[in-house]
C-alpha cells in the first residue's frame, strides 16, 4: 500500500488501542529499523486482552502468577499482530515506543529511538501462523513506503543474551521471500 494508508504515524487499517508508554523520537533521527518481537500473556495463552492491558498500564498483575515477573513494567510496541491476523496499533510510528529496552543494532545503541516495534502473538521459539507472516509482510511493506526502512531484526538480535524472541520458530527466510525485491537487511543466519 502507498503512503495513503497512513493518518500521520497511524496505519489506517490497524485497530487503535492507544498506549501511554511512548515518547518523542530524538530530532533528526530516521526510522530505519523494524524490530520483531513475540508476546503472549499469560505465557502460551493466545487471544484475550492481557497484552493490550499491559501496554495500557491497566493489567492486574495479581491475575496470574506469571505476571510477577513483569509487575510494574511500563512497555509498549507500535503494533501487535494477533494469531487471528488482526493488526492492533498502540503508538504512532512517528513516536518512540518502549519495546526494545537496552539494545543496539549494527553499532547503534538505543534502538527505540530509530525503530518500529512489531509484536507477534506467540511464544519465543514457537511457530507463528500463516496469517501472521502475511500481515507482517504487509505491515513491513507499508512501513517501508512511509519511512526509510533498511533493516529488520528480532528482539533477540538487538538485545542478545537479554532477550530471545521471536526465537528459533520464526522463519526469517520466509519473511524475506514474501517481501520480494525490497532491499532490506535481515539478521545473519
Amino acid at each position: 500500500m502507498s503512503v495513503g494508508a497512513w493518518s500521520g504515524g497511524w496505519l489506517s487499517r490497524a485497530r487503535r488501542s492507544v498506549s501511554p508508554n511512548f515518547g518523542p523520537r530524538p530530532p533528526g533521527i530516521d526510522v530505519d529499523l523494524i524490530v520483531v518481537h513475540s508476546i503472549s500473556l499469560p505465557p502460551g495463552v493466545f487471544a484475550g486482552t492481557a497484552i493490550e492491558r499491559l501496554f495500557a498500564n491497566t493489567l492486574d498483575f495479581d491475575e496470574h502468577p506469571a505476571y510477577d515477573a513483569i509487575r510494574g513494567l511500563q512497555v509498549s510496541a507500535h503494533f501487535l499482530l494477533r494469531r487471528s491476523g488482526e493488526v492492533v496499533q498502540f503508538v504512532s510510528c512517528d513516536d518512540r515506543a518502549w519495546h526494545a529496552g537496552e539494545s543496539s543494532w549494527r553499532g547503534r545503541s538505543g534502538c527505540n529511538d530509530y525503530s518500529v516495534g512489531i509484536e507477534l502473538e506467540g511464544v519465543a521459539g514457537g511457530a507463528f501462523d500463516d496469517v501472521q507472516y502475511k500481515r507482517l509482510a504487509s505491515v513491513v511493506r507499508e512501513l517501508a513506503a512511509r519511512y526509510p526502512i533498511t533493516d529488520v531484526a528480532g528482539h533477540e538480535h538487538v538485545a542478545p543474551g537479554r532477550k530471545d524472541d521471536p526465537g528459533a520458530g520464526f522463519d526469517w527466510p520466509r519473511l524475506s521471500r514474501s517481501l520480494g525485491r525490497r532491499r532490506l537487511r535481515f539478521p545473519p543466519r
